[in-house]
């Protein structure tokens, strides 16, 4: 592939590394990144990359290297993306270009960090003077795990701006799932809430208290981590 991008990923593999991501990202058998290959590159060097390609990257090149075998490859498309999007200020037109193409790929942001990398700083900022249906349809219908988690993750942009009402709305969403929800979508959810609970802890207490008894444990574990040790334990029984 003559894509600059493409080769400064490439020169920067670590074959031993690469061993440690596998594990650590699941890729064996039946696992939830079966099959994924890696580089041995980790997201510091990855962001360092992106940030000396960006500006010269075009989205035929990006056609090419979101297709990457490579998670690492897929992940620097991701970034660059974002810087892309981040750059065009007021063009609008090329942010919604950025957004287009994120959405037309989402077969291969397929594991939890080219979800939580990606997905907020793109979809949540895009939308975030926007119609909000797009990522209650991921979250509710979204074809893989991944796709669900963009339309959750993605609402860690509005808790920043301090709109709160979204996360805990498509949360509800992966209450009425049928169960058991998939441990990352159990996270992410989690996640998303403990977030929101930092803006307005009794908002979260409150939402909690009609819900706990029947939530995730996962979910519930996860939401309620910035809690005293006397409270968890509480809310876990």
């Amino acid at each position: 592939m003559n894509c600059k991008l493409y080769k400064e990923i490439l020169s920067r593999q670590d074959p031993g590394q690469a061993v440690n991501l596998s594990r650590f990202f699941k890729t064996g058998k039946g696992q939830y990144g079966e099959g994924d290959k890696f580089l041995g590159i980790k997201v510091p060097v990855t962001r360092e990359v992106v940030k000396q390609c960006w500006a010269e990257t075009s989205f035929d090149d990006l056609e090419g290297c979101i297709r990457s075998e490579y998670h690492e490859v897929r992940l620097a498309t991701l970034l660059t993306l974002v810087q892309i999007y981040k750059h065009a200020k007021k063009d609008v037109t090329l942010q919604k270009r950025c957004v287009d193409f994120y959405l037309a790929h989402t077969d291969f942001i397929n594991n939890w960090d080219l979800v939580d990398l990606s997905c907020y700083e793109l979809l949540g900022t895009w939308l975030l003077d926007k119609d909000r249906t797009m990522l209650y349809d991921l979250a509710r219908d979204g074809k893989t795990i991944w796709e669900q988690r963009i339309g959750m993750v993605s609402t860690m942009q509005f808790l920043r701006h301090g709109q709160l009402d979204d996360t805990y709305a498509i949360a509800e969403l992966f209450l009425a799932k049928p169960q058991p929800l998939h441990d990352l979508l159990q996270k992410a959810v989690g996640w998303l809430l403990r977030e929101a609970g930092k803006r307005d802890e009794p908002r979260l207490k409150n939402w909690l208290s009609t819900r706990y008894k029947t939530m995730p444990r996962t979910m519930l574990r996860y939401a309620i981590e910035k809690f005293s040790e006397e409270e968890r334990l509480g809310w876990m029984k």
